[in-house]
């Protein structure tokens, strides 16, 4: 193959990956959006350990996704939690805990319970003075979502990925 069609392959896995994730969290708006919330397309911050392309597509898809159900105020800081989130889990891409991807799936727990929970949520969608209590609440409550998605789903995504064959062509494949 040469680079032109390799580069093309992995713009195609960007933009698909985008547009499920901004699917997913519309279809599954009640889920996606809000102080206690399961977004499953998050299980898609784990892609990055499939390459570099899906750092870009699952940003890409948060903003777009968060553009489109949600705050500016979320545009900004939930799509830079999950930048910083996919960027370390890629870092993270090689780690495994008994044949599981669980060190990659901790980066987006952690991102999104500091910058969403509580910073996010805590500052600008409180109803009162923010307060220590508040941001650690609120940082639980986004970071049980984000196991949820990230270290259950998306580890289970990852592992079903790295076992089945045709996965992991179109997932990995050059």
């Amino acid at each position: 193959m040469n680079q032109k069609s390799m580069s093309v392959k992995r713009l195609v896995r960007c933009a698909v990956i985008a547009a499920l994730y901004v699917v997913l969290c519309l279809v599954l708006q009640p889920f996606s959006y809000g102080a206690v919330q399961v977004r499953v397309a998050e299980a898609f911050c784990l892609l990055p350990v499939f390459g570099t392309e899906y750092i870009i597509g699952v940003t890409l898809g948060c903003f777009l996704a968060n553009l489109l159900g949600s705050t500016v105020i979320d545009v900004i800081f939930g799509t830079l939690a999950t930048l910083l989130a996919c960027l370390v889990t890629y870092k993270l891409r090689d780690v495994r805990i008994k044949g599981l991807a669980i060190p990659a799936s901790l980066p987006p727990v952690i991102f999104n319970m500091i910058i969403v929970g509580a910073f996010e949520i805590t500052f600008f969608f409180s109803d009162s003075a923010p307060t220590a209590a508040m941001a650690a609440f609120n940082a639980v409550t986004v970071g049980i979502g984000e196991v949820i998605s990230c270290t259950i789903l998306g580890v289970a995504l990852v592992k079903l990925i790295e076992t089945n064959a045709s996965l992991k062509k179109i997932f990995t494949e050059e």
